[in-house]
């Protein structure tokens, strides 16, 4: 799996990039086919948007946009986004041959 960091208006420390990839590469725990995860985080006027891309198997894409007030609050949130998305998806794709009653 590969992780893309970009910053636009900003730039990032080695530290809070390697926080951004250590809250991505968790990703994995709630679906295994993640091929790349796209971050892009940007500084505007008085927050910090950062947008979420997770591109996996058989083209699915999975994206997540929030604004904070700085990137590791961001980060966490888009993760837990991700973390249900996939989660749901996981589910579905699990369930389609067996619906519930």
């Amino acid at each position: 799996m590969q992780v893309v960091i970009t910053a636009r208006h900003m730039t990032l420390t080695p530290k809070t990039k390697e926080y951004i990839e250590q809250k991505a590469n968790k990703l994995t725990k709630y679906y295994d086919r993640i091929q790349r995860i796209d971050v892009v985080v940007e500084k505007g006027d008085s927050a910090v948007s950062l947008e979420a891309l997770v591109n996996a198997e058989h083209k699915l894409e999975f994206v997540s946009r929030v604004t904070g007030s700085d990137v590791h609050e961001a980060m966490d949130i888009a993760v837990d986004k991700l973390e249900r998305q996939l989660s749901d998806h996981k589910e579905r794709f699990r369930n389609r041959k067996h619906p519930s009653s």
